[in-house]
């Protein structure tokens, strides 16, 4: 199995893509998570990576795929992985797939967690971090309760906003996702990858949607490979030369002599005669070849 994950911040991708891979038993890839890793263990694209970052530079698309790369090449994803993260553009997206085919590892399937603005809003300006336990809550979907007490036995949580989840911050997030990431999806649609997921309700429901979504990947992909031969079948057909050698190969067919034709031939063969008799000289007419 191996897709990938698009959505807007807060739809969810992070969330399901976890339980996802305690299902399958393939790796969640994460861009951000892939260059903090680099740099804690201090290899040569972690330290080119921190270069660019402590420059206020963004790291470029050719380093993170060199760490895609790189990632995939361990054990545990041979079978599979879930990128979640990348690729936020289009140039992204086709370096991307030129990349997974020279490993001959193609994308099954590219699955999009839908949710509304309003929700989204809602999801990301109600998230609060607890500081002591460092869990993470919403306070209109996931609030502390009973259940859930902090390091000390009690519910009284230190809840803090990150400064990304406020209103303001927010609202570019998600235009610049409308603006670098939406078109992603015209994209893959295109190519017969996209899978959509309704991610409004609850965790468990939404996970239910998403492993359906996946399961159709495998045959949509043997329709992807038949659909490509085909299409190379029919440019090979409409090839000039190609067309041109099958046409010189072809034999001569000759047709077949009816009783007016042969009439006909008689008649041009008597007039022949006769005119060249008129000058004294009959030359043969000459034979068709067979």
């Amino acid at each position: 199995m191996r897709i990938v994950l698009l959505g807007a911040p807060g739809s969810g991708k992070g969330t399901q893509a976890q339980r996802l891979t305690e299902l399958r038993g393939v790796p969640q890839i994460s861009s951000g998570d892939l260059l903090r890793d680099a740099v804690a263990r201090g290899t040569d694209l972690g330290i080119r990576a921190k270069a660019a970052m402590d420059a206020g530079e963004l790291v470029s698309d050719d380093l993170v795929l060199a760490l895609i790369r790189e990632r995939l090449s361990r054990p545990d994803a041979l079978h599979g992985f879930i990128l979640d993260g990348f690729p936020r553009n289009i140039t992204q997206a086709e370096a991307l797939t030129k990349m997974l085919g020279s490993l001959g590892q193609p994308i099954d399937a590219v699955v999009l967690m839908d949710v509304d603005a309003g929700s989204l809003m809602k999801r990301l300006t109600g998230r609060r971090n607890c500081a002591r336990c460092g869990r993470v809550f919403n306070l209109h979907t996931s609030p502390p309760n009973a259940d859930t007490p902090c390091v000390d036995g009690t519910q009284n949580h230190d809840l803090r906003q990150r400064p990304d989840d406020r209103e303001e911050t927010i609202r570019n997030r998600l235009e610049v996702y409308a603006a670098q990431t939406r078109p992603l999806i015209d994209h893959y649609r295109n190519l017969g990858l996209l899978r959509v997921v309704d991610a409004q309700g609850d965790v468990d429901t939404v996970f239910e949607r998403l492993e359906s979504a996946v399961k159709r990947a495998g045959p949509a992909r043997s329709q992807r490979r038949m659909a490509t031969r085909r299409r190379t079948a029919a440019k090979r057909t409409r090839s000039p030369r190609r067309q041109a050698k099958k046409t010189a190969r072809r034999p001569l067919r000759r047709k077949p002599v009816t009783q007016k034709r042969a009439v006909k031939k008689t008649q041009r063969t008597r007039a022949s005669v006769k005119r060249t008799s008129k000058r004294g000289v009959k030359r043969a007419r000459p034979r068709r070849p067979k």
